[in-house]
């Protein structure tokens, strides 16, 4: 499903130049749970903004379901990112003055979709996650958790293939944090390939397979049943 070969990253910061991937090869197959950890700097978002077609390589190439991304035209990309991927941020990006309803159907309005549809698709996502009887609150009037699966629902409801999640439970406490894998395993189960960006050593141990970066490389690549063994 998603395959980098070679790829790098540099960016040009004045005089300076900052390579943050330097010729990563990573094979990422249809329904696994992926957790890309490592320090500030390492790599990881800049991996993950790649393969969400939000950033581009320098050199290498991307293969998402056997198509080269370096070949596909603004409109495409658009029509990737809306379709077949769907984000999840630590800062959650909600719209303050949205209910979670209108929130999550939000993405739904891009695709064409009537109201009443989108309306009723973004209900059964908020059940999804545990959120049918919120789905009329406004962030602010959400705990940090709800938040971040208003979020999750909202990537969640155009039914997209991958889901990325960026430091989903940076901002949430350990039990919250843990509910939160929670669904996203849950949403694994379901068939969804999903891909998530932390630090926290025993949040990367909930899912199925760690790749560990350091300095733009990949340090280790691990089943997490060896890494428990």
């Amino acid at each position: 499903m998603i395959e980098l070969r070679a790829i790098t990253r540099q960016y040009h910061m004045g005089e300076q130049t900052v390579q943050a991937l330097r010729g990563v090869d990573l094979h990422i197959a249809r329904n696994e749970l992926v957790a890309f950890i490592g320090a500030s700097g390492s790599g990881k978002s800049t991996m993950m903004n790649i393969i969400g077609c939000l950033d581009q390589p320098s050199s290498g190439q991307y293969l998402l379901n056997g198509r080269a991304v370096a070949g596909m035209d603004q409109d495409e990309l658009a029509h990737v990112r809306n379709i077949d991927i769907g984000f999840v941020f630590q800062s959650f990006h909600l719209l303050p003055r949205m209910s979670a309803l209108d929130n999550v159907a939000q993405p739904l309005i891009y695709r064409g979709i009537a109201p009443r549809e989108r309306l009723a698709r973004a209900a059964q996502a908020l059940e999804r996650v545990g959120l049918g009887a919120r789905q009329h609150h406004r962030p602010n009037e959400l705990s940090g958790g709800q938040r971040q699966r208003v979020a999750i629902a909202r990537a969640l409801v155009g039914n997209p293939a991958i889901l990325l999640a960026d430091e989903p439970t940076g901002n949430l406490d350990t039990q919250t944090s843990h509910e939160i894998l929670g669904l996203l395993q849950q949403v694994h189960a379901e068939g969804q390939t999903v891909i998530m960006v932390t630090h926290e050593p025993d949040i990367a141990a909930m899912c199925r397979r760690v790749v560990r970066l350091q300095d733009g490389v990949v340090l280790s690549d691990t089943p997490v049943e060896r890494i428990a063994a």
